[in-house]
C-alpha cells in the first residue's frame, strides 16, 4: 500500500507543526528555569547581605 502525494504533504506538515510546537513548548520551559535560577541567586544574595548586615550591626 502506498500513500498518496497529498498525503505524504499533509502528514510532512503535521511533523513540521508538532516540532514547532515542541521546539516552543521547549524554549517556554527554558525561560522559566531561567528565571528560577535568577530568583534563586537573588535571594542567596539577598540572604548574605541580610547577614552581613546584622553582622555589621552587632560590631556597633
Amino acid at each position: 500500500m502506498s500513500i498518496s502525494p497529498i498525503s505524504a504533504l499533509y502528514l510532512n506538515q503535521e511533523l513540521a507543526h508538532e516540532r514547532i510546537r515542541t521546539l516552543h513548548e521547549e524554549a517556554a520551559q527554558e525561560r522559566l528555569a531561567g528565571r528560577i535560577r535568577s530568583v534563586r541567586k537573588a535571594r542567596r544574595q539577598a540572604e548574605r547581605a541580610s547577614r552581613r548586615l546584622s553582622a555589621a550591626l552587632a560590631r556597633v
